[in-house]
């Protein structure tokens, strides 16, 4: 059976085509007829209150990892550059603006920004550039809410060589460890409790940091597969942080009560993968010539045990199929209990299924050709979305998975926000292209420079992938005109020959 073939979406050169195509997808989505400027009513222009802080409009920037920092974790000009553009794209809500290691044997790379002392200042800059750029450009930031994303990468550290993964994980994962080449037997890797504590101290006291610098909230990470997220499927630890759902909440539980406890300023947010799914890789019956196949996921059977497969949101006796009676009572348990102010819901992990919560045309090197028509992920996320939306009202929710919809975004985002599915549009790699897309919709209810529209080719995944800083190296000059742009593209073209011998079977 040949593999897949789905259309591109710039293939799409009106809105009847592009509808009659997500109709023929059994897609149920909304479109508006055109993109409404602020003045002209757009939804996306509205306020929304979050906490004690009033933000300015519905777009929100994504935080990502540029892998452009010092190896001591200082922002270098690339940092500052991209800091400065979120500055002035036009979104009211900067979700954490950088993944943030609190230590630096979290990092998940080795050029992260990462907390010490010594770093405050360096953190200060990049956020004064970004506020000052957003005030210049707009005229003020009272309505700007910026937010500073803490992790620790657990399970997908690599803080000093760029190469070799140095793992801690929260519990053996029968179908993970056999992925990422953790023996079964090898608890070194495993967090005890003690690791745990001190591990939460260094979450607080970077949120401290961020209180000092100037940053409204912070994010306690929870989702794509790092230490946070894992803590959510840890059914099979003992003692105090596995188990029940309070004892896989019990490290955020402790982490946002001691941020209450010394930095009382800060409002809290959590990114969550909401759902998960096993792993995929290739089919490798179907890649040809240097093409990679799709993706199809691993053989989970024996991670089934006798209480089904460790997976948050999914099925345990199969995980491929959503589970969202946990989700809802995690988003219960943030807004009622632990008064989280806002969420930001992406899903799964883009180091083991990445189209699942990063729907893409063309693959990452790491990754596989997509298993289904991406805007099916797409669809899937924003329908999520809106279950928990209307499951748990009243907690403010940033919505992921919109740049795939390219041209189409803004008609898509804005019935999306009218219609109460999602009260942020969250965007990531599109602001790496495309930076001031938000601001042109707001403006002038036009996208100005068409030709930055991110069409997901993903070399601001496989960069990284292969140690190089990650930017969007077909659509900005300034990574363009990098050295690194050549060592990306000799990474492709190695990639490219090792498929090709492969696929033939060599």
């Amino acid at each position: 059976m040949p593999p897949p073939v789905f259309k591109r979406v710039g293939h799409f050169k009106d809105i009847p085509s592009f509808a009659g195509h997500l109709k023929d997808l059994g897609l149920d989505l909304p479109l508006d007829p055109k993109i409404l400027s602020a003045s002209g009513g757009s939804p996306l222009a509205q306020t929304l209150r979050v906490g004690n802080f009033t933000v300015g409009n519905r777009w929100a920037i994504h935080p990502m990892e540029g892998w452009d920092g010092t190896a001591d974790g200082k922002p270098t000009e690339h940092t500052i550059r991209r800091w400065v553009n979120f500055g002035e794209s036009g979104a009211k809500l900067i979700w954490g603006a950088e993944a943030f290691a609190v230590q630096a044997d979290g990092k998940a790379n080795p050029n992260q920004l990462y907390y010490t002392p010594e770093n405050e200042e360096g953190m200060r800059s990049i956020h004064r550039a970004m506020v000052d750029a957003h005030k210049k450009r707009f005229g003020t930031a009272d309505d700007f809410f910026v937010g500073l994303q803490l992790t620790h990468s657990g399970r997908f550290c690599r803080p000093f060589d760029k190469k070799k993964l140095e793992p801690r994980i929260v519990y053996h994962h029968p179908t993970l460890d056999k992925k990422f080449n953790i023996r079964p037997d090898d608890d070194s890797v495993v967090l005890t409790d003690d690791d745990i504590k001190r591990m939460i101290d260094n979450y607080i006291k970077a949120a401290v940091m961020a209180a000092k610098i100037g940053f409204q909230f912070v994010d306690v990470k929870a989702c794509h597969g790092y230490l946070g997220h894992e803590f959510l499927s840890a059914y099979r630890r003992k003692g105090r942080y596995g188990g029940d759902l309070k004892g896989r909440t019990q490290f955020m539980r402790e982490i946002i009560a001691g941020i209450r406890a010394q930095a009382p300023s800060l409002a809290i947010g959590v990114r969550v993968s909401i759902f998960d799914r096993p792993p995929y890789h290739p089919d490798p019956t179907q890649g040809a010539g240097d093409k990679l196949g799709p993706g199809i996921p691993d053989d989970f059977a024996s991670a089934l045990g006798t209480d089904g497969y460790p997976g948050f949101g999914c099925k345990r006796d199969n995980p491929l199929e959503l589970d969202l009676a946990e989700p809802i009572e995690l988003l219960k348990l943030m807004k009622n209990d632990l008064g989280v102010a806002l969420v930001n819901l992406s899903a799964g992990s883009p180091y083991y299924n990445p189209h699942i919560q990063r729907p893409a045309f063309f693959p990452p090197s790491d990754g596989y050709q997509p298993p289904e028509d991406p805007l099916v992920g797409c669809h899937r996320q924003m329908q999520v979305v809106r279950q928990l939306k209307a499951a748990v009202p009243g907690l403010p929710m940033v919505g992921t998975a919109y740049t795939y919809f390219q041209e189409f975004l803004p008609l898509v985002a804005q019935p999306a926000v009218r219609n109460n599915w999602v009260d942020f549009v969250g965007v990531g790699r599109l602001v790496l292209s495309y930076p001031d897309l938000p601001a042109d919709c707001l403006e002038h209810g036009e996208l100005r420079r068409p030709k930055l529209i991110c069409r997901t080719f993903s070399d601001c995944t496989t960069a990284p992938r292969n140690g190089i800083i990650s930017g969007c190296y077909p659509l900005d000059d300034h990574y363009a005109k990098l050295p690194e742009h050549e060592a990306l593209k000799d990474a492709k073209k190695a990639l490219r020959e090792k498929l090709k011998v492969l696929n033939k079977g060599g």
